[in-house]
C-alpha cells in the first residue's frame, strides 16, 4: 500500500493507494500525523509496507521526521471537525458520532438479528471471495472485508455507496439529486463505540469494528427513512424501539438529507 500525500478533495483509498489530504495543505496538522502512524501500523500488522511519496520534499521530511515520534502524535486529539473533506453541509466531518448507512433490504436482516455485522459474518464468505466481486470497486484488500466500517456521522459516502450498489455503477449528479433514494443508518457516540472491545483505528476511517456490533448494547439511534416505516417496523426488536427516528424524505438531495438527519439525530440527544 503506497501513501500519496497532497491538496486532494478528499482523503480515500484507492486501488492500493491512500490518497491522503492535508487541511491545510502544504501544512500538516498533529491529527494528520496520527492518522498516518495509524495506518502504517494497521498496514504493516497485515504485511503491507507503506511507502510515502509528495511533490513537496520539504513537507515529506517534515512528516518523515515526525512519525519517528510515534509518542508524541498517537495522542493527538480528534478535532470536533475535520476539514481534509467539504463535501457536506456542514464545511468538514462533525466527529461526536460515527455511523454506518445500508439498504432497506439489509436493515431488514440486521434489525431482524440485532446485529451489524462485518460482510465476512454477513453474508457467510470468505474474505477472499469478496475481495474478488465486482462491487469491491476500490479494490479493498480481503481483510478489510472483517470489519464493519464506520463514517463520521455527517458523512454522506455510506449512502452514496448503497445507491452505486442499486444501480450496478458510480453514481452521477442527477442519482444523488432527483434520484436520490436514501438507506438506514446506524449512529453510534465516537467516545462510547471507542471502547468496543473489537474497535480499530486504520488510519482512514473514523473507526471500524472487527466482525460486529451488537445493537442493544452499542447502537444510539438508528435512522429510518419514513416512507420505510411500514416495511422495516415490524423487525425492530423490543430493546431498540425507543431508539429508531422516522424522518420524512422530502425529496432532499443527499448532501441535504445527511444534514437533515444528522440535525435529527443532535437534536434528539
Amino acid at each position: 500500500m503506497k501513501i500519496q500525500i497532497g491538496d486532494f478533495d478528499f482523503t480515500e483509498v484507492w486501488d492500493g493507494v491512500l490518497y491522503q489530504k492535508l487541511s491545510r495543505y502544504p501544512a500538516v496538522t498533529d491529527w494528520e500525523i496520527r492518522k498516518l502512524l495509524e495506518f502504517v501500523a494497521y498496514e504493516k500488522a497485515h504485511g503491507r509496507e507503506c511507502p510515502i511519496i509528495c511533490d513537496d520534499e520539504n513537507l515529506l521530511a517534515e512528516i518523515r521526521q515526525k512519525m519517528q515520534e510515534a509518542g508524541k502524535y498517537l495522542s493527538a486529539s480528534r478535532p470536533a471537525c475535520i476539514t481534509e473533506c467539504t463535501a457536506c453541509r456542514h464545511g468538514g466531518c462533525l466527529t461526536d458520532w460515527v455511523c454506518h448507512t445500508t439498504s432497506p433490504e439489509n436493515a431488514r436482516q440486521i434489525l431482524a438479528s440485532g446485529w451489524l455485522l462485518s460482510a465476512v459474518r454477513a453474508r457467510g464468505l470468505p474474505a477472499e471471495t469478496l475481495m474478488q466481486e465486482k462491487r469491491n470497486a476500490a479494490g479493498d484488500p480481503a481483510d478489510y472485508f472483517h470489519y464493519v466500517m464506520l463514517a463520521w456521522g455527517n458523512c454522506q459516502a455510506g449512502d452514496r455507496l448503497v445507491m452505486e450498489r442499486r444501480l450496478g455503477r458510480f453514481p452521477e449528479k442527477r442519482d444523488l439529486s432527483s434520484g436520490f433514494t436514501p438507506g438506514v443508518r446506524f449512529y453510534f457516540r465516537y467516545e462510547e463505540l471507542a471502547k468496543h472491545p473489537g474497535t480499530t483505528f486504520d488510519g482512514v476511517l473514523p473507526m471500524k469494528i472487527r466482525d460486529g456490533i451488537e445493537l442493544a448494547e452499542w447502537v444510539s439511534w438508528i435512522v429510518i427513512p419514513q416512507e420505510l416505516q411500514a416495511e422495516l417496523e415490524a423487525f425492530v426488536p423490543p430493546a431498540l424501539k425507543q431508539r429508531v427516528l422516522f424522518v420524512p424524505h422530502q425529496g432532499e438531495d443527499i448532501w441535504e438529507w445527511t444534514e437533515k438527519v444528522y440535525e435529527a439525530v443532535v437534536q434528539t440527544c
